[in-house]
């Protein structure tokens, strides 16, 4: 039997949130008042992480968690369940491009379709995919048990398939590659699925795409700041009960699929 622990706070978990867009959208939600777990695969690097935001007033807790491997999923879904008893708000932000330093730039880094390395595109996808399937349904029980549960898929830009098949668009001049641009459109589509099964349901599923961030994904190449990245998953994690379900979303608005 599932203890009862009133908590009016808004509970939230953000995967992949020890650096660069996931750790802005951990710090917004925690400055807008809410719990947040900071997922991490490295513990030591999360708590790290999850200390320096509660400096500046938040409430952010570092939570264990690799999207790969089922038992640290399992694990933080127990957490959650024993010290909330739901969760309110969960944002799959962990990604991977399957670049090195070394390979970034490179054929080797951009996996060109013709000299792809079917090894780096499973990696690729068992991170963006599998691990956000992964990830939600073991949280899933919890999030239904919320009033109003909202979950965010940060996707990408380059996950459109409009965008990159429209010459007029800036994303079609940009090398082919055939691991991280179509994980992110296999990204939309899952949310897509998911968003078509709970249709009648309150939870709210959406795409979020934070624009070209400098991070350590790209070598801080990006004009955007990971602030400015974080910010319409925060607002997607914030939708009203009349919020839109099963989009794709930027700061202007709806992306082409």
């Amino acid at each position: 039997m599932t203890a009862n622990h009133p908590n009016p706070t808004t509970i939230a978990l953000v995967t992949g949130a020890n650096k660069g867009i996931g750790r802005e959208i951990a710090g917004q939600l925690a400055a807008l008042g809410m719990t947040v777990l900071l997922g991490a695969r490295d513990p030591g690097l999360g708590a790290v992480a999850a200390e320096e935001l509660r400096a500046t007033g938040g409430d952010v807790r570092p939570v264990a968690l690799d999207v790969t491997d089922p038992a640290t999923v399992r694990a933080a879904a127990t957490y959650v369940e024993e010290t909330f008893g739901r969760l309110d708000v969960l944002v799959n932000n962990a990604g991977i491009t399957g670049a090195t330093a070394a390979t970034r730039g490179t054929d080797a880094g951009r996996q060109t379709p013709s000299r792809a390395d079917l090894d780096v595109v499973r990696r690729v996808f068992e991170t963006n995919v599998f691990g956000v399937i992964t990830v939600t349904n073991a949280l899933l029980p919890l999030l239904l048990r919320s009033a109003a549960p909202r979950v965010v898929n940060v996707s990408s830009g380059v996950g459109s398939l409009g965008e990159l098949t429209d010459p007029t668009s800036p994303l079609a001049a940009i090398p082919a590659g055939i691991a991280y641009p179509t994980s992110k459109t296999a990204l939309n589509a899952v949310t897509v699925q998911y968003a078509r099964e709970f249709r009648d349901a309150p939870i709210r599923f959406n795409a979020a795409d934070p624009g070209y961030c400098a991070t350590d994904l790209n070598g801080h190449t990006g004009y955007r700041t990971a602030a400015q990245g974080a910010a319409v998953s925060v607002r997607l994690a914030t939708l009203g009960p009349d919020g839109p379900t099963g989009g794709f979303f930027d700061d202007e608005g709806p992306v082409r699929w």
